[in-house]
């Protein structure tokens, strides 16, 4: 049991780049929107709600509304072929929560798992053009926009590797291949008792 926990959270990594001609359907959304629905929520209040994004049309709205990788400053993000094959865009309700709080990262990991259960990659994207995005997908200002998550079949391959010389930095080899550096387990773990 717990190798397989292991091998899904680790197997949830962040993929940028998709095979798009492999739409995820409306159906596959809802079961994951339904898993951040059914997450622990602070106060138990629930105020997320989600948009699900599958036709190609209305991806095509989402994208240019998204930054793709901070790190990878010569990229611009997943070209024409590689792109999502599907979003889920995580809102909160202003009248149930005026303010973020550990809703949205609790709600999108669970998404995410569930996602990489199925072998379906993601990338959860914060940098987003709030307000483009609200006008093209006419979103009420009772909502706030708090994350997009892209979603897609894996069109890259990534790595996880220990931190060298304190760089945080993810990075792309010769080959494509993604490395994500992570700190040692000793290096997180500051006391036990």
């Amino acid at each position: 049991m717990r190798e397989q926990l292991n091998d899904l959270v680790t197997g949830a990594r962040t993929v940028r780049r998709f095979e798009e001609e492999k739409e995820i359907t409306l159906e596959q959304l809802r079961a994951l929107a339904d898993l951040g629905r059914l997450s622990p929520s602070g106060a138990n209040l629930q105020p997320l709600k989600y948009i699900l994004v599958s036709n190609k049309e209305s991806r095509e709205k989402v994208f240019p509304c998204l930054s793709w990788a901070g790190y990878l400053k010569e990229w611009d993000g997943p070209v024409k072929g590689e792109r999502p094959g599907g979003y889920i865009i995580l809102l909160r309700d202003k009248n149930i929560a005026g303010k973020a709080g550990m809703d949205e990262g609790i709600a999108a990991q669970s998404i995410f798992l569930g996602a990489a259960f199925q072998g379906i990659k993601g990338c959860f994207i914060g940098s987003v053009k709030r307000e483009g995005l609200a006008k093209e997908l006419d979103i009420s200002e009772d909502y706030e926009i708090s994350l997009v998550i892209a979603l897609g079949y894996p069109k890259e391959e990534v790595v996880i590797e220990e931190i060298q010389d304190g760089n945080v930095k993810y990075w792309r080899d010769e080959k494509g291949v993604h490395h994500v550096p992570k700190r040692s387990l000793d290096e997180v773990i500051i006391s036990s008792f």
